[in-house]
């Protein structure tokens, strides 16, 4: 890659991710804004992350996949607030366009547009569960009817290609040894300076997916399940969620 491509492909990330911790912060200042608001996007996040867990259940026991699979649930899609981690973000962006190589900033842009994402179709789903009187008693049957009654398949759809998106964008990235190098140094400092959520993003991240090898199979069974989870969920099978 030219010198002239990789700072275009660099303005490119920086500009998305400009416009995704936008849409992010201003999705979770609305949700906040009262607490019955961010109880019920509690609620939500942690009936979807132990979904997850039971749905991949396979990935997190297995020695190869189970640290990447953590941090899936953890650190990609979870109850966890990422508003701190996306604070550091927009707070030092111009030094990270300066210091990152442009296939780590494309990796936070793709994060936080999967955070973007999944605040808005979040905020639906627990507009859709508190009209039908289900936020406080989510199972998987009032979950499986909100999601239909909210729809938006195409939106769902790329979320799952985001997921995969920014998991093979994280394969790329730790495979550089030089940036592995640079955050074991930055490790200290970066907690000092109050960038901790970001630093610890990456280094988990870039952890998982070095400590596994090719992340393929890995990316393809969340791929899948997943896929095969949002058919299910808009057909009405019976059991979607069903192993």
């Amino acid at each position: 890659m030219d010198d002239a491509t990789a700072f275009t492909e660099k303005q490119q990330s920086a500009e998305a991710l400009r416009r995704h911790l936008k849409t992010a912060k201003g999705l979770r200042e609305r949700a906040s804004f009262e607490p019955a608001a961010a109880q019920a996007r509690l609620r939500l996040r942690e009936w979807q992350a132990a979904r997850l867990a039971r749905t991949h259940a396979d990935l997190l026991a297995s020695p190869r996949f189970g640290q990447a699979a953590q941090f899936f649930l953890s650190d990609l899609y979870g109850p966890r607030d990422f508003s701190g981690r996306d604070e550091e973000v927009e707070r030092i962006l111009p030094m990270l366009i300066k210091m990152l190589p442009s296939s780590a900033l494309r990796t936070i842009a793709l994060a936080v547009e999967v955070d973007a994402l999944t605040e808005q179709m979040d905020s639906a789903m627990i507009a859709e569960l508190c009209r039908a009187g289900r936020i406080d008693c989510i199972d998987e049957s009032a979950y499986a009817a909100a999601y239909r009654s909210v729809g938006c398949r195409p939106e769902r759809e790329h979320q799952i290609a985001l997921i995969r998106q920014t998991g093979e964008a994280l394969d790329r990235v730790a495979r550089k040894p030089l940036l592995s190098g640079l955050l074991r140094l930055m490790r200290g400092p970066a907690h000092l300076a109050g960038l901790g959520d970001l630093h610890s993003f990456l280094d988990c991240g870039f952890n998982a997916f070095r400590g596994m090898g090719s992340a393929r199979e890995f990316l393809d069974a969340i791929d899948s399940k997943e896929r095969q989870l949002l058919i299910g969920l808009f057909s009405g099978t019976a059991h979607p969620f069903a192993p």
